[in-house]
């Protein structure tokens, strides 16, 4: 740690449930550090039960600037912003939020986090056919995402048709792709994203069928930890480029602290 902790040092906490798994408080830290600011990134285990007391509390407490928010967290806390941007409201759910004059402001960065992983890898969205499973706070996130990136069609399978149905019938009215109803089954699409949490355990099944996947395909997954998840390696033994967790948290990271950063005029 570049600052050592002081009475001026800046908080801001990141929160889930779990939390042990998540890399985002060194990476923040050092972000934060590297552009000569005395702060530091803290992980916070908090219960869904307690969320918005503990969101409440935190807004009293001065020194805390921000909080990062991770599973299950991201679509309850958009309920506990005073404001939220244009793409979270859209989405209704958040990942960022950040400390402004009408108090806690929130965003959602982890769609453009993803796109921005795929195209690292040099994978190109736009025309292409896309399966996304899983479509909570990370997934509907990507799923506006790789839209307006350009993807021609986008399927979705989600075992919450509830959330799968409302969701399809929001990003249909975009007009920015054919979006329908997908399954397990990857043939035919260019490109597979997990963004669900099935893969963290080892006894998990793949969240697609792995028999179907072909070496011309690009598959990703949300999970940090494994990095390399029973969906990815059997991705990587076909040959197929593959995009991580972490590629992902990289990319979410630079846009979190951008975003944190900003002014507070909000």
């Amino acid at each position: 740690m570049r600052n050592p902790l002081s009475g001026s040092t800046a908080v801001y906490y990141i929160v889930g449930d779990p939390i042990a798994q998540v890399k985002s408080p060194q990476g923040v830290t050092e972000s934060l550090q590297n552009q000569g600011l005395n702060a530091v990134c803290v992980p916070a285990h908090v219960k869904s039960a307690d969320l918005s007391a503990f969101m409440q509390t935190s807004k009293a407490v001065q020194n805390v600037n921000g909080v990062i928010i991770t599973v299950p967290h991201k679509i309850p806390v958009a309920a506990d912003c005073d404001h939220i941007s244009e793409r979270a409201q859209f989405l209704g759910a958040v990942n960022v939020i950040r400390r402004s004059e009408q108090g806690w402001y929130g965003d959602m960065c982890d769609g453009e986090g993803y796109v921005k992983a795929l195209q690292s890898k040099g994978t190109e969205l736009k025309g292409k056919r896309l399966l996304l499973v899983g479509v909570g706070g990370a997934g509907s996130a990507i799923a506006l995402s790789v839209l307006q990136a350009g993807v021609e069609v986008l399927a979705i399978h989600e075992v919450n048709e509830q959330r799968r149905d409302q969701l399809i019938h929001r990003l249909q009215e975009l007009n920015l792709g054919q979006v329908v109803v997908g399954t397990a089954d990857p043939a035919g699409f260019d490109i597979v994203l997990n963004a669900t949490p099935v893969g963290m355990k080892a006894t998990d099944p793949t969240p697609v069928d792995v028999s179907a996947l072909r070496s011309n395909m690009v598959v990703g997954d949300v999970i940090t930890s494994p990095v390399t998840t029973p969906l990815l390696e059997a991705a990587q033994q076909l040959g197929c480029t593959t995009v991580n967790g972490v590629d992902m948290f990289t990319q979410v990271r630079d846009l979190m602290v951008r975003f944190l950063l900003q002014g507070q005029g909000n």
